[in-house]
């Protein structure tokens, strides 16, 4: 071999030497798991972007993962929390006419009673969002349980007609835990459940939030009647709120004592690479960034606020609804609500199980909300037919697509964010719902009062039906699903960083 072949071998050699340091990126530039991406080598043939087996293998090599039993103790936990602080949402809303005869206030006052759980989340989510990257789920659950039990028990002294100021203060306090529970059940099932239970788990972790709504709708007409007797009536709303500080407390102690941060080894192979980022190579702030840039993501922050801002306001107003065609009706009134619930409980469950299974996140979510639109529809035009029988069928239906749709929403904004924090996407999402929750709940309201209830539940109708159409255009990506079967390949400019071969 002659000098020029020997320099030519060596230039060669440095050249390689160069290329696999120029594609090692520092803590700083590497600001999420995708940017590992540029920096694979091709597979066998020149003109492919797919990975060889081998190459992804060397890159991300599979990790120890392991489903522990506790899992499940994990989410029943957070479940039994979420569904302590629904419950004191609705418990004044569902007996409203109750309540604004006994604090003698308007039908205003007492919708801000269910509002301000939707107000203070809006300024409140961004802080708390970075409490869960930056302390851990623990830390933001066991906050979040703290500011329940001591709202509860602050309205435990404001079973008197003078004490509205006391009473909407303990609310407020019990709203800001609202923001530490919201965003909790993409993250909880991400960091304990495998690649097949995510959906599932997420939805069980919704369906404490709606058990809690249920029994916020079932409970409180039962506790108070709608008796005379000033005095009585006092005895009785100091009855649920000792029981509300009472379960909330347990759960409190439950929470501390018993709820982890995450399980040892990781429950999936997404979750193993996730944990391998160094905490310098997390930037919160380029993450939100990212999400805003991000139309998919974006088109469904829009559409999930529609579509629960709508069953927000429903469930504010039900009572006012009911009471207008039904009048003294306020127990059926809760029942109808429980139904509405119950059903959205069991369609939930069914389309995270069908999540789990199939993967089709836009064709599940576009279909069940064309059905939710539909079941408004339907319970808009026969309310006031006389029949209340008819209204718990129609009800039913509403219920099981509108409350479904809550963790489809979830679960689909994962898929098209991953890898940004599940927390944060869940939280964008929950703030969109919280203001949509506010201008629908007190337009609606305005409308009932002036036009009556059919021509508030029209304008639902047509904000769902907008919802639906903006649900078509979201480009589906898959990323996380894509993450657990292969690593994507970027081609990158040789100007800046050579990395293909």
């Amino acid at each position: 071999m002659n000098s020029q072949d020997e320099l030519s071998h060596e230039w060669a050699d440095s050249l390689d030497k160069a290329r696999v340091n120029d594609c090692t990126p520092t803590g700083k530039e590497r600001n999420s798991l995708r940017e590992y991406a540029h920096c694979l080598p091709l597979g066998d043939g020149d003109d492919t972007l797919e990975p060889s087996a081998i190459d992804t293998a060397r890159l991300f090599p599979l990790m120890e993962t392991r489903l522990y039993k506790r899992r499940w103790v994990m989410l029943f936990i957070f479940s039994a929390y979420s569904m302590s602080n629904a419950f004191m949402w609705l418990q004044y809303g569902i007996i409203s006419n109750i309540f604004m005869r006994f604090y003698s206030i308007g039908t205003l006052a007492i919708d801000w009673l269910s509002m301000i759980y939707f107000l203070t989340y809006i300024p409140l989510i961004l802080p708390v969002m970075w409490l869960l990257d930056n302390r851990g789920i623990r830390d933001v659950v066991v906050v979040g349980s703290a500011y329940n039990c001591i709202g509860a028990w602050i309205k435990t002294g404001s079973a008197d007609p003078s004490m509205f100021a006391l009473t909407f203060f303990g609310q407020f306090v019990c709203s800001v835990a609202t923001v530490y529970i919201l965003g909790i059940p993409s993250r909880l099932a991400s960091l304990w459940f495998g690649q097949q239970e995510v959906s599932t788990a997420c939805s069980i972790g919704v369906l404490g939030n709606q058990l809690g709504i249920a029994i916020g709708f079932l409970v409180p007409p039962i506790l108070v009647p709608n008796v005379d007797d000033m005095d009585e009536l006092a005895h009785h709303i100091s009855i649920m709120f000792y029981i509300s500080a009472g379960m909330a407390t347990a759960i409190l102690v439950l929470v501390v004592i018993v709820f982890q941060e995450k399980p040892e080894i990781p429950p999936s192979q997404a979750q193993a690479q996730a944990r391998n980022m160094q905490p310098d190579e997390y930037s919160y702030t380029a993450s939100i960034l990212s999400l805003l840039r991000n139309k998919p993501f974006m088109l469904l922050v829009v559409s999930y606020g529609l579509n629960v801002g709508c069953f927000y306001a429903i469930s504010t107003l039900l009572n006012r609804m009911i009471i207008e065609h039904y009048p003294g009706e306020e127990v059926n009134a809760g029942r109808i609500g429980l139904t509405i619930v119950i059903a959205g409980m069991a369609g939930s469950l069914i389309c995270g199980i069908w999540l789990d299974k199939t993967k089709t996140y836009k064709q599940t979510t576009l279909a069940v909300y064309i059905l939710s639109l539909t079941g408004m529809l339907a319970y808009t035009f026969t309310l006031n037919l006389g029949h209340l029988w008819v209204v718990f069928i129609t009800a039913g239906v509403l219920g099981f697509f509108m409350t479904g749709y809550l963790p489809l929403g979830f679960e689909y904004a994962v898929e098209l964010t991953y890898p940004e924090s599940e927390g944060t996407s869940s939280g964008l999402l929950n703030c969109s719902a919280q203001i949509f929750g506010i201008i629908f709940t007190i337009a609606q309201g305005k409308i009932m009062d002036y036009w009556g209830t059919l021509a508030g539940n029209i304008f639902l109708c047509i904000f769902l039906l907008i919802g639906t159409v903006v649900t078509g255009f979201i480009k589906s990506d898959l990323r996380r699903q894509k993450a657990n079967q292969q690593v994507e390949v970027q081609t990158v400019s040789v100007s800046t960083t050579v990395c293909v071969t």
